[in-house]
C-alpha cells in the first residue's frame, strides 16, 4: 500500500536437499510478505508451505476494505483498530492451519506436514507481524540489529525456562525441533505483534536454512546496509558457504526515505526510553519492549487539565513521557513529576479509589497503560509476565517502604507535638495569672 517500499527475495535449496520446501509470498499492493518453511516427507513440506501462504494472502486480500479503512483512520476517518487488523493476521494463520491439516488428512503420505510462517503486512505507520516456529524477523533501524520474533524450538524453551545452562542444552538431542507449527495440528498458538515502522527501516524475513548459521545478529547488518539485490544473494551465499543443510530463503523489504531526521523516528525512541527507564519494564529484552509498546497509548495534555481525580476509581498506569504533572491530595500541592517518573501503577492490579488528584502543569504527554491490556500481556506472554510481576513486586516494596517511613515520621511529628502540648502546661500554667516564672527557670 506505499510506493516507499521496496522489497528483495531470494531461495536456493541449498547444498544438501534435493528439493525445495520452503515457499515465500511478496504483494507489494497490499504491503504483504511472508516466507514458510515446510516440513514432511514425500515433498509434503512443499505442499503445507505452498497451502499456507497462499491462505493466508486470500484471507488478507479478503479484508482489502478493512485494511482501507484502517489506513483511513489514520486521518480519523475509522473505527479499525490495530488489534482488528492483528485479528485478522491470527484468523488467517488459523484458516491456513485448518486447510493444511485436512489437506494432510485425505492423503496419509502428508499426515503430520506442516510449516513455519513468519509473515508481515505494513499499512502506514504500522507493521503487523503473525509468526509460528523457527523462521525469522529482523529488523535494521538506526544501524543496530534486532530480532523481533521468538523461535518456537526445543532449545528456546528449555533457554527460557533456565533449567539448564547453554552447555547442557547443546548436549540435548533434538534440540532445534520446532514446538509449533502451522497445520500439524486444525489449531496452532500464533504469536501477534504490532510495532511503529520509520522511514529506512530495513526488515529481514527468513528461513532457519540461514539463521541457522547465525552466531550474532549483527552479523547481519553489513548485509542489510547493501543494495537489496546484492544483499539477499549475499546472505544465500554465507548460508551455502557455511554449509548449506538446509533450503534457504530470504525477503528484504525497505522503507523508503531516512529515518534519522524523522520527528516521529525521535518520538519514539523517546517513548521506548522512558519505558525502559521504568522499573517495571527495566528488564526486558528488545523483542518484550516492543510488546509493551504495542499496548501504551500517548496522550496529550493542555496546562491545568485532570488527568486523575482523587476518589476515582482508575483502571490506568501513566508514565510521563514530556512536561509535567502536578500531584495534589485534598487541594493541596504533594509533588511534580517530570519525564520518565509514573503515577497510578496499582490501577494495573486492581480497581481502587485514586489516593490523589493529577493534573497537568503546562502542556504534558503521558504514557497510558490500561489494565485490561496488561493483563493481555501477562496472559500470552509468560516469560515477559514473569519478569513484569517480579519487577511490579519491587515497585510495591519501595512504595511500602516509602509509606513506612512517612508514616514514621508522621508518627514522630505527632509525638513531638504531643510532648510540647504537656511541657506547656506544665511550665506556664500560671504565667497569665502573675505567678513567678523563676522557678521553672531553675529547674
Amino acid at each position: 500500500m506505499s510506493a516507499e517500499i521496496r522489497f528483495f527475495a531470494a531461495t536456493d535449496v541449498g547444498n544438501v536437499r534435493e528439493h525445495n520446501e520452503d515457499n515465500f509470498l511478496v504483494d507489494k499492493k497490499l504491503s504483504l510478505f511472508m516466507v514458510a518453511d515446510g516440513m514432511g516427507g514425500h515433498a509434503a513440506g512443499e505442499v503445507a508451505s505452498a497451502i499456507c501462504v497462499r491462505t493466508i494472502h486470500e484471507e488478507v486480500k479478503r479484508e482489502r476494505e478493512m485494511l482501507t479503512d484502517f489506513m483511513a483512520g489514520a486521518r480519523g476517518a475509522s473505527r479499525v483498530t490495530n488489534k482488528d487488523i492483528l485479528s485478522l493476521m491470527e484468523h488467517a494463520v488459523q484458516r491456513a492451519c485448518s486447510r493444511i491439516h485436512e489437506e494432510a488428512q485425505t492423503d496419509p503420505q502428508k499426515r503430520g506436514m506442516g510449516t513455519t510462517l513468519s509473515s508481515l503486512l505494513i499499512l502506514g505507520t504500522r507493521g503487523f507481524i503473525a509468526h509460528v516456529g523457527d523462521s525469522r524477523i529482523y529488523l535494521l533501524r538506526g544501524g543496530h540489529v534486532q530480532q523481533i520474533t521468538e523461535d518456537h524450538t526445543v532449545f528456546n524453551e528449555l533457554i527460557k525456562r533456565g533449567k539448564l545452562t547453554r552447555e547442557q542444552i547443546e548436549k540435548v538431542g533434538h534440540k532445534n525441533a520446532i514446538t509449533r507449527a502451522v497445520g500439524v495440528y486444525e489449531r496452532v498458538d500464533v504469536d501477534t505483534l504490532m510495532l511503529e515502522v520509520l522511514p529506512g527501516d530495513v526488515f529481514l524475513l527468513a528461513s532457519d536454512g540461514l539463521t541457522g548459521y547465525l552466531e550474532t545478529t549483527e552479523e547481519l547488518a553489513p548485509f542489510l546496509g547493501q543494495d537489496g539485490d546484492t544483499a539477499s544473494k549475499g546472505l544465500v551465499t554465507l548460508a551455502k558457504d557455511r554449509g548449506g543443510k538446509d533450503n534457504i530463503t530470504v525477503v528484504l523489504v525497505r522503507l523508503g526515505g531516512e529515518g534519522t531526521e524523522d520527528e516521529r523516528a525521535k518520538r519514539l525512541a523517546l517513548k521506548r526510553e522512558v519505558l525502559q527507564r521504568m522499573p517495571l519494564f527495566a528488564r526486558l529484552s528488545d523483542r518484550e519492549l516492543l510488546r509493551v509498546m504495542q499496548a501504551v497509548e500517548v496522550r496529550t495534555y493542555d496546562d491545568q487539565q485532570t488527568v486523575i481525580r482523587e476518589g476515582d476509581k482508575g483502571d490506568e498506569l501513566f508514565i510521563v513521557l514530556s512536561g509535567k504533572v502536578v500531584v495534589m491530595r485534598g487541594g493541596e500541592t504533594l509533588t511534580r513529576l517530570g519525564a520518565g517518573e509514573h503515577f497510578g501503577e496499582m490501577a494495573l492490579i486492581r480497581a481502587v479509589p485514586r489516593s490523589a488528584t493529577v493534573k497537568s502543569d503546562g502542556s504534558a504527554e503521558l504514557i497510558a497503560i490500561r489494565r485490561t491490556d496488561f493483563f493481555e500481556i501477562l496472559r500470552t506472554e509468560h516469560e515477559l509476565a514473569v519478569k513484569m510481576l517480579w519487577q511490579f513486586l519491587g515497585v510495591l516494596a519501595d512504595r511500602l517502604d516509602q509509606t513506612s517511613s512517612e508514616l514514621r515520621h508522621a508518627k514522630q511529628e505527632l509525638h513531638a507535638e504531643e510532648i510540647s502540648e504537656d511541657v506547656t502546661i506544665e511550665i506556664f500554667p500560671g504565667i497569665e495569672g502573675g505567678a513567678d516564672p523563676a522557678p521553672f527557670g531553675r529547674r
